[in-house]
């Protein structure tokens, strides 16, 4: 028997490309500018695979709106052509994601996340389905400025197990930093206490987010060619649903909601995200629908706090070793304020205005995920007389954007400096958590999380380069993971105790 599946998918790839030439041609504005196409392919072989943000940074200087850079690049996906705008300055960002938000807040069709289960998840679901007013609702009551003071005593918890840790065994540091954020946020989202030591719970988040990263990071044939889904597993280029199968199969969210469900119903838990919707007063025991958001937002609260922390505290460590002037400065303001006999608290942070701009700095410099996630357009638009068509996919390069020499003149120099005084650098925080109606609900927690540990690792420990045996510096060197949400990669740096009074409380 014939095989007929090159032949189909040829047909389906010239048709597209047919529909495609037709949807630009209706409207009188082109498109943004973008590197040449090539034939019915478009730019599917241009895709850069490795740090994107530093290639569509370069694009756009190449191809980009001058003063503006914005860009385009082009594939094909089945009957319709498929843009992708990629916004690498601030204005076209705030311009289209902020000011435009009702056209720009929809995600792009993920078919391959879809047969993964990861449809509903609260990164992914679509604007307009029914329940994503329920989950951004659900989401700020539980991340509010207000709910959040009741989160302080965990964050005070977490942070001693986290210097404790780092005195007794500072090499495991990277380790130590994932305990921390990963016990902070799991208590708060299911009310579960991390062990001392290993931990099975979050050992299988962890392996869930590898095997996230590996294989639902990268697109798949299926996601531009969204028939392929119907076909049987055995047919050739449909190993794809093997791979969704399984990952689906691994299902944490329903996992860990399910744990604090049980938990709560035995009537031995500790107050948390779940059990604050499972448990309100006045209203009924939640249906089905509620109980789906609620699944959903606790892993967001996961998903979105955890790793993402991680990433800016190792960049923290980096940014110490190799900047110890910044580091004494720090230190010193906060010897000023706070003294010696005692940590710094929450309260603290308006008096510490070093500290603030040093977070900032250290966020601008190496954002947590460098193109944010992707938006999809709801209908057609023109943005400084370029068509941008509805359903094309927009990304903000947030890295591209925080190293906009035009926002941060000199911007791969790592200086707090340049966010303080009386006319400050623009406020990265501006950019780095999102945009419009897809903004990151726990920014505000992220924050605070941030400052009380990096301020109270300041005020306790010196990092360094490390020695080697001969005591000989070892200039650590710096290579980014690729992956949404980015982190260097580990690397060695010497932390030892400063000699306080604070330190000395801490070890009794």
């Amino acid at each position: 028997m014939p095989d007929f599946s090159l032949p189909c998918i040829f047909l389906v790839a010239v048709v597209s490309y047919i529909a495609y030439k037709y949807a630009n041609k209706v409207s009188r504005f082109p498109l943004p500018p973008g590197p040449p196409k090539w034939l019915w392919i478009g730019n599917y072989f241009q895709l850069p695979v490795i740090h994107a943000w530093k290639i569509y940074a370069s694009w756009a200087k190449l191809y980009g709106i001058p003063r503006l850079n914005l860009c385009r690049s082009s594939y094909l996906s089945p009957l319709f052509g498929q843009t992708t705008i990629i916004l690498n300055t601030g204005k076209a960002a705030t311009d289209l994601l902020e000011s435009r938000s009702a056209l720009y807040s929809d995600r792009p069709v993920w078919v391959m996340g879809a047969l993964a289960g990861r449809a509903r998840s609260a990164f992914h679901i679509p604007y307009d389905h029914p329940q994503f007013r329920s989950y951004r609702k659900m989401l700020h009551s539980g991340l509010n400025p207000r709910i959040t003071r009741t989160y302080r005593p965990i964050q005070e918890r977490e942070l001693n197990t986290l210097l404790k840790n780092l005195l007794e065994t500072p090499e495991n540091f990277i380790s130590h930093l994932r305990r921390n954020a990963a016990g902070m946020v799991l208590k708060v989202a299911y009310g579960y206490e991390v062990s001392t030591g290993s931990d099975d719970f979050i050992d299988r988040i962890e392996n869930f987010f590898q095997e996230t990263e590996k294989h639902l990071s990268r697109p798949y044939l299926v996601d531009f060619i969204p028939f392929l889904q119907y076909l049987p597993e055995w047919f050739p280029f449909v190993d794809f649903k093997r791979i969704a199968r399984e990952h689906k199969s691994m299902d944490v969210e329903s996992f860990t909601y399910n744990w604090a469900k049980n938990l709560i119903a035995s009537g031995n838990h500790n107050d948390s995200f779940v059990s604050h919707f499972l448990q309100r007063e006045g209203h009924e025991t939640p249906g089905e629908e509620e109980e789906e958001a609620i699944k959903w937002c606790s892993a967001a609260l996961y998903i979105g706090g955890a790793d993402t922390t991680v990433s800016v505290m190792t960049s923290f460590f980096y940014l110490m070793t190799m900047y110890p002037d910044v580091q004494a400065l720090a230190q010193a303001e906060i010897e000023e304020v706070i003294g010696t006999d005692r940590l710094p608290m929450l309260d603290d942070r308006g008096y510490l205005p070093y500290i603030d701009a040093l977070i900032k700095e250290i966020i601008r410099w190496g954002p947590v995920a460098p193109l944010g996630l992707r938006h999809r357009v709801k209908e057609d638009d023109v943005y400084l007389g370029y068509h941008i068509p509805k359903g094309a996919t927009v990304i903000a390069n947030i890295w591209g954007i925080t190293h906009d020499s035009e926002l941060y003149p000199d911007p791969h120099t790592f200086r707090p400096e340049r966010h303080m005084g009386p006319h400050p650098e623009t406020d990265p925080y501006k950019f780095v958590w999102g945009f419009g109606r897809r903004v990151c609900p726990g920014a505000h927690l992220a924050e605070l999380s941030l400052f009380l540990n990096i301020s109270n690792i300041l005020a306790t420990f010196n990092i360094s380069k490390a020695l080697d045996a001969q005591k000989r510096v070892v200039e650590p060197q710096i290579e980014w993971s690729n992956a949404t949400v980015s982190h260097i990669k580990p690397f060695n740096c010497r932390i030892t105790p400063r000699p306080t009074v604070a330190l000395a409380w801490l070890a009794d």
